[in-house]
């Protein structure tokens, strides 16, 4: 599988990676190795990992907790304090070997280290293969709220084995396909109607096309001013929707690909009322995502909750929350004003 080239960084497959990691490691002639986990992926990839990392470097370990609840600044604390009790020095390289979590903090960490490290980001969950760990940015949760504090900052390389997926639950195989369904919605259908029909299509590709498509929309748009909005799709009302689940002490938190799903069949009702997205097409959407994941229930009594999360979303502009919709597939307004009205009927919509 060939290497893709991002802006200023090479995205690595399969076996061969790991030769080109052992080559960067020695050209930077790194003082410590600091590989970041969580207890999942110290567990169980941690094991894959080491033998592939052909170095005589100083490594050391440094594990958080998993889960969104904690990637927020006091796990931040935690880590650079951890860097700086082992020695860690301005040419020391951080490897983040996790999902979504692990590599948005990671980076985010390793950015504002000493004014900032060199980071390695190896994904293991196929959220983090097709979304999390390409395109630069990082950043950690202000409480609830997804995102909100973070920089653009890139990797010096991406190294992606499709292997690590033996690791994770089929759950989180699901969380990651949402990401997939949406480059397939806004840029390239074919990966929609290969998912929709079930095409014995292997994950590796899947995996592939997903990032081709991210790197592509990424060298258009690094800074997100225009394009690069349409990867924002599901998840203006999907990220209120996955922080309200996770703010909410009597509801189990939703993935964020389960979030992202419900998020992508209301902006699709919203696109056919607003833009006149075709009807059989939203049918499509919806079907697809009811046909994968398991329903959600959202409650009437919790919609003004979720608005009210809306108005944080870190896209709004002037008090306004801006949702990219769609005139059809790969099809895509960006900014668009939604009104409340509509937002509610939307998630009604999804309910039905």
């Amino acid at each position: 599988m060939k290497t893709i080239q991002a802006v200023s960084y090479p995205i690595h497959f399969q076996e061969e990676s790991y030769q080109e990691l052992a080559t960067l490691i020695a050209e930077n002639n790194y003082s410590t190795i600091f590989i970041l986990v969580d207890e999942n992926t110290f567990e169980h990839c941690y094991p894959k990992f080491i033998p592939n990392l052909a170095t005589d470097k100083r490594i050391e370990v440094i594990e958080i907790e998993s889960g969104e609840i904690h990637k927020n600044l006091e796990t931040c604390m935690w880590v650079w304090n951890a860097i700086t009790e082992l020695g860690g020095d301005r040419k020391s390289v951080l490897i983040t070997l996790g999902g979504g979590v692990i590599t948005d903090l990671g980076g985010f960490v390793a950015s504002c280290f000493k004014r900032g490290i060199d980071f390695i980001n190896i994904p293991t969950t196929l959220l983090s293969m097709v979304d999390a760990s390409v395109g630069g940015k990082t950043g950690v949760d202000l409480g609830v709220l997804k995102n909100q504090i973070g920089l653009f900052a890139n990797p010096e390389m991406v190294l992606v084995d499709d292997r690590y997926l033996e690791t994770v639950a089929p759950r989180e195989i699901k969380s990651g396909t949402a990401e997939i369904i949406k480059y397939g919605i806004t840029y390239d259908v074919k990966l929609f109607n290969e998912i929709k029909n079930n095409s014995a299509l292997k994950i590796s590709d899947l995996i592939f096309r997903s990032i081709e498509i991210k790197n592509e929309v990424v060298l258009k748009d690094p800074r997100e001013k225009n394009l690069r909005k349409i990867l924002n799709f599901g998840h203006t009302l999907g990220h209120a929707i996955e922080s309200f689940y996770l703010e909410s002490e009597d509801k189990e938190n939703l993935t964020h690909g389960e979030a992202i799903a419900i998020g992508m069949v209301c902006e699709c009702y919203m696109s056919s009322k607003l833009l006149n997205f075709p009807a059989e097409k939203l049918k499509q959407v919806k079907d697809l995502v009811v046909s994968i994941y398991d329903k959600t229930n959202l409650l009437k009594e919790d919609f003004s909750a979720i608005l009210d999360l809306l108005k944080h979303d870190k896209k709004n502009t002037n008090g306004q929350v801006n949702f990219v919709l769609l005139n059809d597939f790969e099809d895509f307004k960006i900014d668009c004003n939604v009104p409340e009205a509509l937002i509610i009927e939307s998630m009604e919509f999804y309910n039905v």
